[in-house]
């Protein structure tokens, strides 16, 4: 019963989201677009629906199904400490989160990472597609990454599914081409990532590239220096992208697929 809800309750957010932000984005744009919505939507859309295959296909080995057994095997940290419920489960998302940033930092550093990252960054404009917008192999390896964490962190499992729901759910959010003013983004910036700050992220200038890592809570940034605050040519003046890309094939799907393949 639990797993039914669990993934109706995470199809209802992802659509939510998706939708919410994909209208708003629209009404209150950042950023000018390089390439229509069709041109891109096309391959990103195409890419999430092999994505949902792919972990529908790898069945069981999924981060609430890890973190069941976990709990009857009473395995990880936190099914050892005797924490209040309510703690347990804001400093599991918090673990998890610090856990996403980590791997994120990693899939730039290390180049086997990276050749499937890039496919993320490749694409010349932001918004709430490229926030899902991941090859399927990274999906892969995310999930194994993920599994091995809540073996060692033994969180919940709701804490589990409730870091799944905010996951996808900041990663749209904070990806979306929405104007937000300025005031707002500052205070929302204090504790979450904003479009604003995740937008730096993916400038083709380096140093702008290498920060702003972080996916829901913006405090790992911060802590361990790598928050940019703005770009430096400003948003309007970024340049989206990988630069040796800065084509039409981003945009081709198939292309999307062959990338890590290409050196």
């Amino acid at each position: 019963m639990f797993d039914f809800n669990a993934n109706l309750v995470r199809l209802s957010v992802f659509i939510g989201v998706f939708i919410f932000c994909a209208i708003i984005e629209a009404v209150f744009p950042k950023k000018k677009r390089t390439q229509t919505r069709a041109k891109r939507w096309f391959s990103n859309i195409g890419i999430i629906v092999i994505d949902s295959i792919v972990v529908r296909l790898i069945g069981q080995l999924s981060a609430v199904a890890v973190a069941f057994y976990a709990a009857g095997q009473g395995w990880g940290l936190l099914n050892w400490l005797n924490l209040p419920a309510w703690f347990e489960i804001i400093l599991a998302v918090a673990l998890l989160d610090l856990a996403i940033y980590a791997q994120h930092v990693a899939s730039h550093k290390i180049p086997l990472l990276w050749k499937m990252h890039r496919v993320h960054h490749a694409d010349r404009d932001i918004d709430v597609t490229t926030g899902t917008r991941f090859h399927p192999l990274e999906i892969i390896l995310s999930m194994l990454y993920k599994c091995l964490i809540i073996l060692l962190l033994g969180p919940s499992v709701f804490a589990v599914f409730l870091f799944e729901v905010i996951l996808n759910a900041s990663a749209m959010f904070n990806h979306s081409n929405l104007r937000l003013t300025t005031w707002f983004d500052k205070i929302l910036r204090k504790l979450i990532v904003t479009p604003d700050m995740h937008r730096i992220h993916h400038s083709v200038i380096p140093r702008e590239t290498d920060s702003n890592y972080g996916f829901f809570l913006s405090i790992w940034d911060k802590l361990f220096k790598t928050y940019n605050e703005q770009p430096e040519k400003g948003h309007d003046g970024m340049l989206i992208g990988l630069n040796e890309y800065q084509n039409e094939k981003p945009s081709n799907l198939l292309w999307c697929l062959k990338l890590p393949f290409v050196k």
